[in-house]
């Protein structure tokens, strides 16, 4: 485990009850070595034991969260002493919008670790995401679990993970598709509105195809407005790119919408990630609202 590349440490956290057990879940199913709960203090030793003993496992995967009550504090320390040993862990954020949250505790029927006699469920929720917001700015990688089922959730670790593990450049790129009548991702630093561009919707015989057909692309990329904007948008993020990387930034998420989250939006992410990918990024690509009606 001399590198990050050759035994990835990964990190797991987030708001409770956002999926950090499910997540652990899938890792495990990898083939990570995964421990849940561990203080963050303990994690340079156990990363010291593996060190090069163990070649069961691609990697090691601790699940950390606020059960500690000192786990921010001791997480910064914990990095910088990683640090100072050439490991470089990777910080996976997972959140959740809060009505959902308040469901899934509902239906548990599990104690939120911060609330208390003072601090109702929603209280606690909502001082947990103040108290984690640095963790979340830190973040290699955040995924709002709202909308997943236990299998999406799966499916889209195991699709961002390795996204992760590619590319060349050190920027690592989350291009999402979304819709805005379902709502605009929570997780995105930047936003494109794409109503502006020809609507295959109103054909019906192009309806129910999706962004990822060629007609759709062709219908929508093809236009003189769809071939001028998507030239100069790229061009737009071939030179912001650099500039965020430059700056130290190590992680973006690129949100393009349209009306339903089907056609316009995924077109237009699908030419997004290819290029992306043949650039060097790192790159990963999620339709959020594709099978949405």
């Amino acid at each position: 485990m001399e590198s990050a590349d050759s035994f990835p440490v990964i990190v797991v956290s987030g708001l409770s009850g956002a999926g950090k057990s499910t997540v652990l879940k899938v890792f495990e199913d990898l083939r990570f070595f995964c421990v849940d709960g561990l203080p963050a203090s303990m994690l340079a030793k156990l990363v010291e034991l593996f060190k090069g003993k163990d070649e069961n496992y691609r990697g090691l995967v601790l699940g950390m969260d606020l059960r500690q009550s000192d786990f921010v504090e001791e997480w910064q320390s914990t990095c910088a002493q990683l640090g100072s040993n050439g490991v470089c862990p990777s910080l996976i954020f997972l959140e959740a919008r809060l009505p959902e949250l308040v469901r899934r505790y509902a239906t548990t029927r599990r104690p939120h670790p911060l609330e208390s006699k003072k601090l109702g469920l929603e209280q606690a929720l909502e001082e947990e995401k103040v108290l984690l917001e640095p963790l979340r700015s830190a973040a290699d990688l955040i995924i709002d679990t709202t909308t997943y089922s236990i299998h999406d959730l799966r499916r889209r670790i195991q699709e961002k993970w390795s996204a992760l593990t590619e590319g060349k450049s050190g920027l690592r790129v989350n291009v999402i598709s979304f819709g805005f009548k379902h709502d605009v991702p929570t997780e995105a630093d930047m936003v494109m509105d794409l109503r502006f561009l020809p609507n295959p919707y109103f054909d019906e015989k192009l309806r129910p195809l999706s962004g990822q057909d060629k007609a759709i692309s062709d219908y929508v990329l093809g236009s003189e407005t769809g071939s001028v904007f998507i030239e100069k948008y790229l061009d737009f993020l071939q030179y912001i790119l650099p500039l965020y990387e430059a700056e130290g930034r190590y992680r973006l998420t690129i949100a393009v919408g349209c009306t339903g989250g089907r056609h316009r939006s995924v077109a237009v992410a699908e030419r997004i990630f290819a290029i992306l990918k043949k650039s060097g990024y790192s790159a990963s690509l999620e339709h959020k609202h594709i099978n949405l009606d």
